[in-house]
């Protein structure tokens, strides 16, 4: 009878960690992370500390933001030769506003396997507890610390129907909450989720306005999860001045873009991303 969850050979494992309480990681993470043959982590300083807590004596290969071209393709021909492989992050779901998702690009395009195994993730935990909209939601990550990026980027979200998902780190969350505001107005409702899991887990519901005011009095702490409310929620009126073509009903606005020379799914795509929602959902209203 074959082992149950046995960790095979020529496969790399994308492992989630736990994002603060230790307590969180999973039975079947700890036995991948003790049998496979090396394990890439983001930080080895910091995956030392959580393998040497649960027991794990395992060869640690540095894969991160910086080396990942180099050490991507190390992991992937040692797969290649046979070994087994683990991807860890400093915290939560490797791939996910993390370099891993390069390493699953490469194993693809190499034709190696990749096995998931499923845990914590700050953007998910943090969209459980901010009493705004989880049945559509966007995640948007880290936004651009350049001024010009990060202009453009609140302004293709400024009509965005769903709930949005942002990380930030505390020395830049005051800067990110009053260009949040300024692109947003000072109703609109945001739940900020700092240190979860943690001892000082906290959840700060409020508006964009409030927030401002706040922080203005009290050091952020902790690395943050932002959950924005959609305009939907928020009772907003897209704003048709700045795109003419919101005012039209769907089928004239994709009707406008064959037009223009695409054929009917590039202009069902381009309507869709003016209008801040899914292709497929664009495709469904236009076929109902």
């Amino acid at each position: 009878m074959s082992e149950k969850n046995k960790t095979k050979k020529s496969t790399i494992y994308l492992v989630a960690t736990p994002i603060g309480n230790l307590a969180d990681i999973s039975e079947r993470a700890v036995k991948v992370l003790s049998e496979v043959d090396f394990i890439g982590a983001e930080d080895t300083r910091n995956s030392l500390k959580l393998l040497t807590c649960l027991g794990i004596k395992k060869e640690l290969l540095s894969y991160h933001e910086h080396n990942k071209k180099v050490s991507g393709e190390r992991i992937i021909a040692r797969v290649l030769s046979g070994e087994s492989c683990a991807i860890i992050t400093d915290a939560g779901m490797p791939a996910i506003s993390d370099p891993g998702e390069d390493i699953v690009r490469l194993a693809a395009r190499a034709g190696v396997r990749v096995s998931v195994i499923p845990g914590a993730c700050a953007a998910v935990s943090a969209l459980s507890l901010s009493a705004l909209a989880t049945g559509r939601f966007c995640f948007e990550g880290f936004i651009s610390p350049n001024k010009a990026e990060r202009e453009a980027r609140l302004k293709e979200l400024k009509n965005e129907r769903r709930t949005m998902i942002i990380y930030e780190a505390p020395h830049k969350l005051k800067t990110t909450l009053i260009d949040l505001m300024n692109t947003f107005g000072e109703t609109r409702k945001i739940s900020l989720c700092r240190e979860l899991t943690k001892l000082n887990e906290e959840v700060v519901r409020t508006t964009l306005g409030e927030a401002n005011e706040y922080y203005e009095e009290n050091a952020p702490r902790g690395e943050y999860v932002l959950i924005l409310e959609g305009a939907d929620e928020a009772g907003v009126k897209i704003d048709s001045e700045e795109n003419p073509l919101l005012s039209l009903s769907p089928e004239k606005h994709v009707k406008h873009y064959e037009n223009e020379g695409l054929k009917r799914m590039d202009a069902i795509k381009a309507a869709a991303k003016d209008r801040g929602m899914a292709k497929s959902e664009l495709y469904k209203i236009l076929n109902t």
